[in-house]
């Protein structure tokens, strides 16, 4: 015992009546006004659900797990919420490591009221397989630096942590359809949780018998303060919890102007919450399109042809210049053919074939060889061919009257 109250760090006389004498005049020793608040930071780490909260000097880190367990016996369909608050010696040399002590439970049953009574979590998406299996949520908070107002930086870090979650996606199969199996991260993707609003708790605390209230208490004025209040209220303004620790009493008025507050600044701090939480997941969605970019390209938009601009053609310029190129390439391959064989060509209207009977079964192969050629030829015909700009003949041109005569000789 001496040697706990000799790590306990205590106000002499003249600094709290010093604390005393500048709130009678609305100052603060930090500079404040009564109502104001501290600077609000909030950062996020690598993994889903892990959250680290700055409010002043005050610095509260939060992490959400969950695992399946068997619902509650009157709760079959709704799965759990739970809270554990870690006070290390570090934060404040009046905490002690190993079972938590009194301002650690009073902490944890603050922020447990204000999100169970509120019912901000849906904890009936939670359910898996009704009367067996459901998620059981645990926040875990952990005081790294106590700079006074524990409460309310321990709760913005559980709702942040809270919104960014994620938990496995599982289904239910089996022989009976109950058997739960639980997905990993790369088969699909983890599944948030479902918040229906914010309850953001304010403590207030009260100095001279009452008379004065400040908003926000640091750690030298929890020191001085008489009693203390904390408030849970939403954005729309609805009353969650009301939690008032301590034996001095408090006039109605005062509670109600306290409730006033709470009310007009929870809009406030619920955007900058909403805010922080938005642009993690934006940064998410980014790491998740960089490393799918690739193979999302290729399955769905097909290979990337870059053209420089001083070389762009147009489309059918490009499909007439590959047709004229393959008629050309036709051309002079028929020509290479009859330079070969002993057949004579005088010109594409008449033709002589020797009287040697080899000779001619050459030839009459050559003729059905030109007119499967010919043939092609009328069957990849397109407007881009038949039209040129320089009036030069196709071989369109020079096909159709060849086709013409053949008819007349076989008739």
């Amino acid at each position: 015992m001496e040697g706990r109250l000799a790590n306990m760090w205590r106000l002499t006389v003249n600094e709290s009546k010093f604390v005393e004498t500048a709130l009678q005049y609305e100052l603060r020793v930090d500079g404040r006004g009564l109502y104001d608040y501290r600077k609000l930071t909030i950062k996020f780490g690598k993994e889903y659900g892990s959250s680290e909260v700055q409010l002043g000097q005050t610095h509260v880190m939060g992490f959400v797990t969950a695992q399946l367990v068997q619902p509650y016996k009157d709760r079959p369909n709704e799965g759990s919420l739970s809270i554990f608050t870690e006070f290390s010696p570090m934060a404040d040399p009046s905490f002690e490591p190993g079972r938590p002590g009194e301002s650690a439970v009073e902490l944890g049953r603050i922020i447990d009221r204000g999100l169970r009574e509120s019912r901000a979590v849906d904890t009936e998406s939670l359910c898996v397989l009704a009367g067996k299996k459901v998620w059981s949520v645990r926040i875990d908070l952990h005081i790294l630096d106590n700079g006074g107002n524990l409460v309310d930086a321990a709760n913005i870090a559980a709702l942040a942590a809270l919104m960014t979650f994620r938990r496995p996606d599982c289904t239910v199969g089996g022989e009976n359809s109950q058997e739960v199996i639980i997905h990993s991260l790369e088969e699909r993707e983890p599944l948030p949780l479902i918040i229906h609003h914010l309850p953001i708790a304010f403590t207030f605390g009260f100095f001279n018998n009452g008379n004065i209230v400040v908003m926000d208490p640091t750690y030298v004025e929890e020191e001085v303060m008489c009693g203390r209040m904390t408030v849970t209220v939403n954005a729309n303004g609805d009353i969650c919890a009301i939690q008032k620790p301590g034996e001095e009493g408090v006039n109605q008025s005062v509670i109600l102007h306290c409730l006033r507050l709470a009310s007009s600044r929870a809009a406030a701090t619920t955007k900058i919450i909403r805010e922080e939480v938005e642009a993690y997941n934006r940064e998410k969605n980014l790491q998740k399109v960089k490393r799918h970019s690739t193979l999302a390209k290729s399955e769905v938009f097909g290979p990337i042809v870059v053209v420089k601009e001083g070389h762009k053609k147009s489309s059918d310029e490009d499909k007439s210049a590959e047709i004229s190129q393959e008629h050309v390439e036709l051309k002079n391959s028929k020509e290479q053919e009859a330079v070969a064989s002993p057949a004579t060509f005088k010109g594409p209207e008449t033709c002589s074939v020797s009287s040697d009977p080899a000779i001619k079964g050459k030839a009459n192969d050559s003729g059905d060889a030109q007119k499967e050629v010919t043939g092609d030829v009328e069957m990849e015909d397109t407007p881009e061919v038949t039209k040129h700009k320089d009036g030069e003949k196709t071989l369109r041109d020079a096909v159709k009257p060849k086709k013409k005569k053949r008819k007349n000789k076989s008739t």
